[in-house]
């Protein structure tokens, strides 16, 4: 079955979604799939993370990022990885080389991740317990080929003035950059709209703190869903901390599903993005709209679509 066979096939619940069969599609099963020649590559390195296709591609997460990049993906994103056994990380590893594929981020996890009072508390059990991670980071990071690892500061302590949280936070920081510097790797700090309490939050405040960090082991993770939630005007905002950006996420919003599914205008978002030359990766940090197979075809076009823009 051919992709222009498929769409007629598929009818309205492509039309749904926006998605017309004018755009690459793919065939309803991992047989057909496999069948049909390779999509060619995205105009920027969106990053699917494991079990996004999992309908298509199978249980297997090897086969999951052949499939991605049988797809036109070029890169990969997997928050879990430092959980997963250090013979799979090595796999991947392999494989993303094979593909040509680039590895983007990994959470730097700890006991009490994401959200509990660690990093701005200026404990020296907080620090020791993050330099311990950061430590076992680095193994993980040369093992799957990363070179980011996110990392997040935690809650406000509600007894501390803003200004000494700060404090704590970037001499906690520093720490973490004096490990992963002389490796060549990346902490990107992300803030986050999960809830009130959380300490980073903006921006402008993850720029100021990677400033006052001085190295080019700290810089910002700029995910889009969470900044359109905290502070909107995306664009604008990426330009005034364009030198602390070293990574990208994706979420529309409401919803943290792909482009398309809500208010965010991504296809403007990546052109700018391509406009001022970003070669990094764009991790799809978000789930599927739609379920089962149909899902992830509507994922891929809507891709397709918003590249394109």
């Amino acid at each position: 079955m051919d992709r222009r066979s498929f769409a007629q096939m598929m009818g309205g619940s492509l039309l749904g979604a926006g998605i017309t069969s004018s755009q690459p599609t793919l065939a309803a099963s991992s047989s057909q799939v496999h069948s049909l020649a390779a999509e060619p590559p995205f105009s920027l390195k969106y990053a699917p993370h494991f079990g996004m296709f999992k309908n298509h591609a199978g249980p297997d997460e090897i086969d999951q990022l052949k499939f991605m990049h049988e797809m036109g993906f070029r890169a990969l994103e997997d928050n879990d990885m430092m959980g997963k056994s250090p013979e799979l990380q090595a796999k991947i590893g392999e494989t993303l080389t094979k593909l040509g594929m680039t590895m983007g981020v990994f959470v730097v996890k700890f006991d009490g991740f994401f959200d509990t009072q660690h990093m701005t508390t200026g404990k020296k059990e907080a620090t020791d317990m993050f330099v311990k991670a950061c430590k076992t980071a680095v193994e993980t990071a040369k093992r799957c080929n990363a070179k980011w690892m996110t990392v997040v500061p935690g809650n406000f302590n509600r007894k501390l003035p803003l200004g000494l949280q700060t404090g704590h936070v970037i001499d906690n920081l520093k720490r973490g950059a004096e490990i992963f510097e002389p490796h060549n790797l990346t902490m990107v700090l992300e803030p986050l709209s999960d809830n009130p309490d959380l300490f980073l939050r903006y921006s402008d405040q993850t720029y100021m703190i990677c400033r006052a960090v001085g190295s080019s082991a700290c810089k910002i993770l700029f995910d889009m869903y969470h900044m359109q939630r905290n502070e909107g005007n995306m664009i604008a905002n990426m330009d005034l901390c364009w030198e602390e950006i070293a990574y990208m996420q994706i979420g529309d919003n409401p919803g943290r599903k792909e482009p398309t599914t809500g208010e965010v205008n991504h296809a403007n978002i990546f052109k700018h993005l391509r406009k001022k030359g970003y070669t990094g990766v764009l991790g799809m940090e978000h789930g599927n709209f739609y379920p089962g197979k149909e899902g992830e075809v509507k994922l891929i076009e809507a891709y397709r679509k918003e590249d394109k823009g």
